[in-house]
């Protein structure tokens, strides 16, 4: 079984971009990041690795997406309770993210999502326990 998850993000300004999910409260690993690349720890053994955008280049030949244009994935994460995905999606817009969708209430699961300033999608949603 694997035991980590690194998912790398290509950024356009990787400054900017820290700054804008330091304010959602999150850190970087100082030990994965550099001028090139920041290491951003979303939980226990999940990691982001935000790249600049020549430096992601290195990794494919294939050409990279405008992701405000193009969707190549959707990041989902688990919140402890509904109260944490409202809160995590006002500190993105606050933070000069944006909501792509209204909330959607399915009951038992309630999600939202905000695009970050390279326009990748963060999907946050809280599953109601008996649903599991």
């Amino acid at each position: 079984m694997h035991k980590q998850i690194f998912v790398n993000l290509p950024v356009r300004d990787l400054k900017r971009s820290m700054t804008f999910f330091k304010a959602l409260g999150l850190s970087f690993n100082p030990a994965f990041t550099n001028e090139n690349a920041a290491c951003l720890v979303i939980g226990e053994n999940l990691y982001a690795m935000l790249l600049t955008e020549p430096f992601f280049q290195t990794f494919t030949e294939k050409t990279l997406i405008d992701a405000h244009t193009h969707v190549e994935t959707l990041i989902c994460l688990s919140c402890e309770s509904r109260a944490e995905v409202d809160d995590v999606i006002a500190k993105a817009v606050a933070a000069g993210g944006r909501t792509p969708r209204p909330p959607q209430d399915h009951g038992f699961m309630y999600g939202h999502a905000f695009e970050d300033l390279d326009g990748h999608i963060w999907e946050l949603v809280h599953m109601a326990p008996e649903a599991a």
